[in-house]
């Protein structure tokens, strides 16, 4: 069925950037969507500290920071940790699965406290307690509030502890907690690019799902997500083993589609049928997006968004077609990355690095962010620990890269 309705030949690397970018909403099919609407329809975005899910919002549907905060705030979306244990921004709706499927990795960091001599009878004791201090706190607690509240309760792992990564119990009786959806963590000044947090009691309703169904679940809007992917990808995603992940595709009806440059694609049979009439749009389409945006993050396929000819391109000695994952933002036509781009707080600026002349387009997109990012955030940070001085010497080569 799949070969009557798409030819191998015409899956080039090409129309499938494009239709990637159209899955992703970032062709203007987002626009005047809610926030939760869109990381429904383009994917969870990815939370390690960083600016991404302000700019995942503002590039598909140009919600602004005020509106994103409102909505973290009254918990239309929140970031939690779901998939591999990794933390992203989820609409509601998605809040008890998204938690469900990453459960077993909120319970892995016990497997190091057990070689530690911690009893899981001691951490059960403690998560109670940590869930009457903070069900009996007006406000939410930071982690040194809840240590000292808690005072011997939490045990401290000595040396030996801050070796494997626990120095203290503390941190996997909030994460069980979390994962069972009995507290939630809320950033401390309600920004979603500065890790700060305090948590706060919750009681999420658990999800009616089995576990199988939830991962059948996640690999639907995974392949709906991103137009369709390989199956190394959707493990990378997902972290299922290589049996949950073939029931999972067999569950949703998922079909291997060959290419034309690529390993085959599990796609949705709608999605095969879309694609089969999908023509990549003739005008320019530029966004500036993150290194960690769904476009680029749920498949890690930076290189395959590259030209043939832009493959050799380096940044300080790195082949951008090489890399798994992104050190520089992204700037892309229909979803092939034509530059790159880094904020620079000091000067108030986008340092952008293009392949080729800017056109009008490009030159007034990176305007647009730039004043966007000047007027909402004050900085664009990848990450936690990104600042101004880690980031400057890829300003200056992004600079350079223009001369």
């Amino acid at each position: 069925m799949t070969s009557a309705v798409l030819s191998t030949q015409t899956l080039t690397p090409e129309l499938l950037r494009a239709w990637a970018w159209h899955r992703q909403g970032l062709d203007g099919s987002l626009a005047g969507k809610t926030s939760e609407e869109v990381l429904d329809r383009a994917g969870w975005a990815r939370s390690v500290g960083g600016a991404n899910p302000y700019l995942t919002l503002f590039a598909r549907a140009g919600i602004r920071r005020g509106q994103v905060d409102r909505d973290v705030a009254e918990l239309r979306i929140h970031e939690l940790p779901t998939a591999r244990g990794c933390t992203y921004v989820l609409g509601r709706n998605d809040f008890a699965w998204g938690l469900q499927v990453g459960r077993d990795a909120a319970a892995a960091p016990f497997k190091v406290l057990a070689r530690l001599g911690v009893e899981r009878g001691e951490i059960t004791l403690l998560e109670e307690q940590v869930l009457h201090t903070l069900m009996e706190s007006s406000d939410p607690m930071d982690p040194k509030q809840l240590r000292d509240e808690l005072g011997e309760s939490v045990r401290s792992l000595g040396e030996e502890g801050k070796k494997k990564g626990a120095s203290t119990t503390l941190p996997t009786a909030l994460g069980l907690l979390q994962a069972d959806g009995r507290i939630r963590r809320v950033p401390v000044n309600g920004r979603l690019d500065q890790q700060r947090y305090a948590y706060t009691s919750w009681a999420l309703p658990p999800s009616s799902l089995d576990d199988d169904a939830a991962r059948a679940l996640l690999i639907e809007r995974y392949l709906r997500w991103t137009g369709g992917a390989t199956f190394k990808q959707s493990q990378w995603l997902t972290g299922f083993t290589v049996a949950q992940s073939k029931a999972a595709l067999a569950a949703v009806g998922a079909v291997e589609v060959a290419t034309v440059a690529s390993e085959p694609l599990w796609m949705l049979p709608d999605d095969v049928e879309h694609l089969s009439a999908f023509k990549a749009p003739q005008e320019e389409q530029i966004q500036l997006l993150a290194g960690t945006d769904s476009l680029v993050l749920l498949r890690r396929n930076s290189a395959d968004m590259l030209a043939e000819g832009d493959r050799g391109r380096k940044v300080l000695d790195t082949t951008l077609a090489l890399q798994a994952d992104l050190s520089d933002h992204p700037i892309l036509d229909r979803g092939r990355i034509i530059g790159l781009w880094q904020y620079d707080p000091g000067k108030e600026r986008i340092a952008a690095w293009t392949f080729d002349n800017p056109t009008a387009a490009v030159t007034q997109r990176i305007s647009e962010v730039e004043s966007w990012i000047r007027e909402d955030l004050g900085d664009f940070r990848s990450f936690s620990l990104d600042s101004p001085a880690s980031r400057q010497k890829r300003i200056d080569a992004l600079d350079g890269a223009n001369s």
